[in-house]
């Protein structure tokens, strides 16, 4: 487990006024204030305050679109079961959430960013499709049964040039100036890393302020492709947050510095997509690993079969839209419920570790997943198989071959709608939310496919 989970400080439990003030005494550069929800799709949406109207966020918070929360890929609204469209499109409010000032060091001006909560105007109720919402009732019925979800989330990326070519397609960026783009795999290469050095570099600091704990980047697989690991926390609502707040500063940083980051499941057909790999073990009320005590194994087969059995339920969740399933094409990104010992082939796979950290990583989401919609996803299924005390598949040894295949969902509609018919995951994830979901995924692919694509030229000319 890294070096032990990482909690909220007790900044959580301060006066935001008081909080915005402090901060503020700390930084007298800072000029203006990003406050931004999280959105279904693990992007941030929000709004740029100026400095003289910040204190008034931290007071009655700010006010923009409530369907901003279910808004498709592009922070388009979809009308989703009437709202957004027939509703009028009401404000909601977004409220500051304690501890989380701080600075965005990659900004052209110093500005400062806080992350919000959407509140209803009147109630100040959280609202019923909030992704943030959706995973701490699973969280909660979690703790209730006695299992304390410990979680780090890993994901992968590439750097790219934001120019793109003349038919519409991108290309990698430069390492530096005066450089070419990288022409071959550097897998594991320190040659890569330093030649990145400075971006990386910066990606560190500015988490670093940010307090989101990135503990090392690796060159991976594909041709100018990296993957950043963040520390096991104790709370999964902070976990999903650190790789929303990860993915913003990479992507800040790479803009910063001329080029593009993209955490698109499938860049490059070529080449490795990205994953979203999360790390996951539960611990008893005070804190020892429950996969790694006495009886441990037991309950880690239990998780395991959870997962295998919920596995295809959630694909509509783990590869949200059409790019998302043409990672699945790839190599080590698995289509069948496999698990085993230090083994990547498979879907769950056990690393090897010591009894304090015995865990699973599940190897199924791509890095454009919600990532709280997939931890949300990922311990219901861990809840689901210790309640039920299913047992797994025989483990697998050596490269995994797929068995179950046929009932992968191969494409994004069937993926969709297994997802929203599913009452084992619409047991722990609201069906409410689970049918508004495949709603707005159904239009924005609509969305997508409204113009007609240079391909089809190709076919059908």
């Amino acid at each position: 487990m890294t070096e032990g989970p990482i909690r909220r400080s007790a900044a959580d439990a301060a006066d935001p006024v008081q909080e915005w003030q402090t901060f503020l005494r700390e930084h007298p550069q800072v000029t203006a204030l990003d406050a931004f929800v999280i959105d279904v799709n693990g992007n941030t949406l929000g709004k740029r305050v100026a400095l003289d109207d910040a204190p008034k966020v931290f007071v009655e918070g700010v006010q923009f679109s409530a369907s901003a929360l279910i808004a498709d890929s592009r922070g388009l609204g979809h009308d989703v079961h009437g709202m957004g469209t027939s509703d009028g499109d009401p404000d909601g409010t977004a409220l500051p959430m304690p501890g989380t000032v701080c600075l965005a060091p990659w900004t052209r001006m110093p500005t400062a960013q806080v992350l919000c909560e959407m509140r209803d105007m009147n109630s100040r109720e959280r609202f019923w499709f909030d992704p943030r919402m959706i995973l701490a009732q699973v969280v909660e019925r979690c703790r209730a049964a006695g299992l304390h979800p410990v979680v780090a989330c890993e994901l992968e990326f590439y750097l790219i040039d934001p120019r793109r070519r003349p038919d519409g397609t991108i290309g990698l960026a430069a390492c530096g100036p005066n450089t070419d783009p990288p022409r071959r795999a550097q897998n594991l290469s320190m040659d890569a890393i330093e030649a990145n050095a400075a971006f990386l570099e910066r990606v560190e600091a500015a988490a670093m302020a940010q307090r989101v704990p990135v503990c090392g980047a690796v060159a991976e697989y594909g041709i100018g492709q990296f993957e950043i690991n963040l520390r096991h926390v104790a709370d999964p609502l902070l976990a999903a947050d650190h790789a929303v707040l990860l993915k913003r500063i990479v992507k800040g940083v790479a803009q910063a510095a001329g080029a593009q980051a993209t955490f698109m499941a499938k860049p490059f057909l070529d080449q490795p997509g990205n994953g979203l790999h999360v790390h996951v073990s539960v611990t008893d009320e005070n804190g020892a690993n429950r996969f790694g005590a006495a009886g441990g194994e037991t309950l880690l087969r239990h998780a395991v079969a959870g997962m295998q059995t919920l596995m295809y339920d959630s694909v509509g969740l783990f590869a949200p839209n059409l790019n998302s399933h043409r990672r699945f094409l790839g190599q080590f990104v698995p289509r069948s419920r496999d698990w085993g010992e230090n083994n990547r082939s498979v879907a769950f796979r056990i690393p090897a570790s010591n009894p304090e950290g015995r865990r699973i990583e599940h190897r199924v989401a791509g890095a454009d997943a919600s990532p709280h919609l997939t931890l949300a996803a990922i311990l219901a299924a861990i809840l689901h198989g210790v309640e039920h005390a299913l047992e797994p598949t025989a483990p697998t040894h050596g490269r995994a071959v797929g068995g179950g295949q046929d009932e992968f969902p191969d494409d994004l509609f069937a993926a969709l709608d297994r997802m929203r018919d599913s009452k084992a995951l619409g047991h722990y994830l609201s069906p409410r939310f689970l049918d508004a979901y495949r709603e707005l995924k159904r239009k924005e692919h609509a969305a997508l496919l409204r113009d007609i694509l240079p391909r089809e030229y190709d076919f059908y000319l």
